[in-house]
């Protein structure tokens, strides 16, 4: 059987989910200069040019850096209302008919921000979204894992009031150093609480942190897990559990995961038949959104429509939509089958 190879209308154009992407790091230049002049707050860039000059960044760190800097130009409701919006404006373009969103919440309540803010505007922008282009989505809310727990704790607390918009909860910033056994505790209470556990897992990291997520943190996803394959027995049991895995290759290239995009793992865990989806983590700084991780791993790799339909499903399936992966399925299935159609007449 003759694999054909996915060219770019047919990765464009297929429906997707996007279960990794970090509202913060969907703030592009241009925006985090106009909420800075809104808010009067002076940074230390000249231009949108010249920031963009510092985005290159020798691992997680450099990158993080500059993350938590933009960041403080997000002050009111308003702002996190229009950060929200910008991003479903990129991911409607994108055939992203569903999607699960990341926020820092310590990253603004920390600055004096309050949680309300930020989890107001955030919320209202994606009822927007679904009510005008049919955008589904949910909200995780991470822990910053460079802070100790009880900072963690404080976080959930504030979150409570807001457990009917909050899916679930999550583990991200710097990941050496931090492994997930150091937030056992309060995953336990919010699991107890209802809300669904994922956690930044393998990028940097080493195989034991994602064998922590898997055991300590009871997580449902491990957001990356790129080093996974370095330990066969866990491969055995990400297989055995279909435990999904939510990779970003643009970003595992900007910070150095790997030097060139035709050594990510995705494809050799793909044909392993491990849940690997595709996505764009923090797209304003890594050169992307979702269509462009998808395409770029594609040519890296040379998937195939094949390979684009089985992530896209992936993405369904990793996601906590429940019987609606059905229907996506069955969509893609016929995206697949229109497409082939279409070439055919064409020939």
């Amino acid at each position: 059987m003759i694999m054909k190879p996915a060219d770019e209308n047919f990765i464009r154009g297929i429906p997707k989910a996007e279960l990794h992407v970090h509202i913060e790091g969907t703030l592009e230049p241009e925006l985090l200069f106009k909420l800075a002049e809104r808010n009067k707050i002076k940074i230390k860039y000249a231009s949108v040019e010249d920031l963009k000059k510092a985005y290159h960044f020798k691992n997680l760190q450099d990158f993080l850096d500059i993350y938590y800097a933009g960041a403080s130009v997000l002050q009111e409701e308003q702002d996190f209302y229009d950060l929200t919006w910008a991003y479903l404006e990129k991911a409607h373009a994108d055939h992203v008919v569903h999607t699960e969103i990341f926020f820092d919440p310590q990253t603004h309540t920390d600055r004096g921000v309050s949680f309300d803010k930020v989890i107001q505007g955030m919320h209202r922008a994606l009822k927007d979204g679904e009510s005008k282009w049919g955008i589904t989505s949910h909200i995780f809310m991470c822990f910053l894992r460079h802070l100790d727990e009880e900072k963690a704790f404080q976080a959930l607390d504030l979150a409570m009031p807001y457990r009917h918009w909050i899916a679930g909860v999550g583990l991200d910033s710097s990941e050496m150093g931090h492994p997930p056994a150091k937030f056992q505790q309060v995953f336990e209470k919010a699991i107890r609480e209802g809300f669904l556990p994922v956690a930044h897992a393998g990028e940097e990291g080493p195989p034991a942190y994602i064998w922590q997520a898997l055991t300590l943190l009871n997580v449902v996803r491990i957001d990356h897990g790129n080093r996974a394959m370095e330990d066969k027995k866990l491969i055995e049991e990400l297989m055995r559990s279909k435990m999904p895995l939510t990779l970003c290759p643009l970003s595992n290239l900007k910070l150095k995961v790997v030097n060139n995009l035709i050594n990510h793992p995705l494809k050799k865990m793909l044909d392993l038949g491990l849940v690997v989806t595709v996505n764009s983590d923090d797209p304003a700084y890594f050169g992307g959104y979702i269509n462009e991780n998808y395409l770029a791993i594609a040519k890296a790799l040379k998937l195939s429509q094949k390979d684009i339909c089985q992530l896209a499903k992936n993405s369904f399936r990793a996601s906590i939509i429940g019987d609606r992966r059905k229907m996506f399925d069955a969509q893609i299935d016929q995206y697949y089958e229109d497409h082939d159609n279409l070439l055919g007449s064409k020939k």
